[in-house]
């Protein structure tokens, strides 16, 4: 399989992160890239590295004026001496105000919605590396007859048009997803991560072009909290083009996989000409964040479904955790992804 990559993915690494009352050491490091670049080239995967390009595909998703306050922010923040070295929100917007200040510790909380989002003195340069990833990725898959892996880190599933959230500044799947249908129309994204794409859903509310599909856990039980209930099922304009599927936690491989299976009857249904799979592994039994309890064998009989369906896919690497195993979920998902090319039931649209 392809994967794409960039070593500046790996620049971006805050140690910790305020939440309950404390800072505790953040999950997001750059390990992780270092983890799952072994695992593809290991498996004897083509890696391929993402060119630089342009900030076009992702101000198609993302609010330029976002974009340029994240590339500009850090700069900003070390021009204050009396600040620490990692610009942390202490302020948020509620649905009560409803302007954009112009003081940078306002305008940080504007752009916001928690404490998880960290940013060094590198993290533009890592989080623009994952998007060109994404796009690059996007790009290859248009000319491809296998799908593609988008090794993204820092991940982007939670982040909205103007907001970073969740651990995620740019999404990545979105960005993608956007992309491809200038070459494919109709796209459909799966996501599988434990947590709901509540970015990706906000992102493609009013839109009939793109299917979202989640299966992850119930937001009653887990974060992102206030998103990714069964009843949100997209826009005006797009009603029943948003499907989530939440689950209770502790889930595991049978539960989980006949969700996935209801999403890909649905993404069928709408005859895609591409998929995207907004790919997790932090539903994984070892992960950190022990919300569901997925094997290596449940992700690799989820990736074997979704190849079966025979549709262009990319998948674009979400959440998954710092743990001896996760090297070896994503080795197991991309194993099964592979096996299951060759038990395809022909094209998702034909």
């Amino acid at each position: 399989m392809l994967v794409i990559h960039h070593p500046d993915q790996a620049r971006h690494d805050v140690e910790s992160v305020f939440r309950t009352g404390r800072f505790i050491p953040h999950v997001e490091r750059a390990e992780r890239y270092r983890i799952f670049l072994d695992a593809v080239t290991s498996a004897g995967h083509e890696v391929a590295e993402a060119p630089r390009a342009g900030l076009e595909a992702i101000t198609a998703v993302h609010d330029p004026a976002y974009v340029e306050f994240l590339k500009g922010l850090h700069d900003r923040w070390r021009q204050r001496p009396d600040f620490g070295p990692v610009a942390v929100p202490s302020v948020h917007p509620t649905h009560r105000m409803h302007r954009r200040p112009t003081d940078l510790i306002g305008e940080l909380g504007w752009y916001s919605n928690s404490t998880t989002c960290p940013i060094g003195a590198e993290t533009w340069i890592s989080v623009l590396a994952s998007a060109q990833v994404a796009i690059h990725a996007a790009e290859r898959l248009t000319t491809a007859d296998a799908p593609v892996y988008a090794m993204c880190r820092p991940p982007g599933h939670h982040a909205y048009p103007d907001l970073m959230s969740g651990g995620c500044y740019l999404n990545n799947t979105a960005i993608a997803a956007q992309l491809l249908t200038r070459r494919f129309g109709r796209v459909a994204i799966l996501d599988i991560d434990v947590h709901h794409g509540n970015g990706t859903q906000a992102i493609f509310w009013d839109r009939a072009d793109v299917l979202t599909c989640s299966v992850h856990v119930n937001p009653h039980e887990g974060a992102p909290l206030y998103a990714g209930h069964a009843d949100e099922v997209g826009g005006e304009a797009a009603r029943g083009f948003n499907d989530n599927q939440p689950l209770p936690r502790g889930t595991g491989d049978a539960t989980w996989l006949a969700a996935i299976g209801s999403a890909l009857a649905r993404i069928r249904g709408f005859e895609p000409g591409a998929l995207v799979i907004a790919l997790g592994f932090d539903a994984a039994e070892h992960d950190p964040v022990a919300t569901f309890r997925i094997t290596e064998e449940g992700f690799a009989r989820a990736a074997a479904m979704i190849a079966a369906a025979g549709c262009p896919t990319l998948l674009v690497q979400e959440g998954g955790y710092i743990s001896a195993s996760l090297g070896r979920y994503l080795q197991a998902f991309l194993g099964g992804m592979e096996r299951g090319r060759g038990h395809s039931v022909g094209s998702i649209s034909g």
